[in-house]
């Protein structure tokens, strides 16, 4: 069972930044691409970033939203993703979830979520 543990979430002042990371404490076998989302209150699940790989290569993907500012990477020895984010922006502001078990950039691809970490962004 994939057991996904997300923290680094706070309260920031625009323009600021934050890193989020996504511990796989549970089974890393199968498990070849992670991604995160968000969610604002009363808005649907959107997808922020992902990170595939294979033995050679890794391959990156971001929501247009985000491109430029965040940066999705993996350390491997501890079975981490992390989300570093900067020039934060108030719009930025809601609950980040990270996503394994699927790829792509639908919250429906994916098995495993973790348990959220709030990420606000005060004006």
């Amino acid at each position: 069972q994939v057991q996904l543990v997300e923290s680094g979430g706070g309260l920031v002042q625009a323009g600021g930044s934050l890193r989020l990371s996504c511990s796989n404490s549970g089974r890393t076998s199968g498990v070849w691409a992670m991604a995160w989302f968000r969610q604002a209150p009363g808005k649907e699940r959107d997808f922020v970033a992902s990170i595939s790989w294979s033995w050679t290569s890794s391959n990156t993907d971001y929501a247009d939203s985000v491109k430029g500012r965040f940066t999705i990477s993996r350390d491997n020895a501890k079975n981490t993703v992390y989300l570093q984010m900067n020039s934060l922006k108030p719009e930025d502001t809601a609950v980040y979830y990270c996503a394994a078990g699927g790829l792509g950039r639908k919250s429906t691809g994916y098995d495993y979520w973790g348990q959220g970490t709030q990420v606000t962004v005060s004006s």
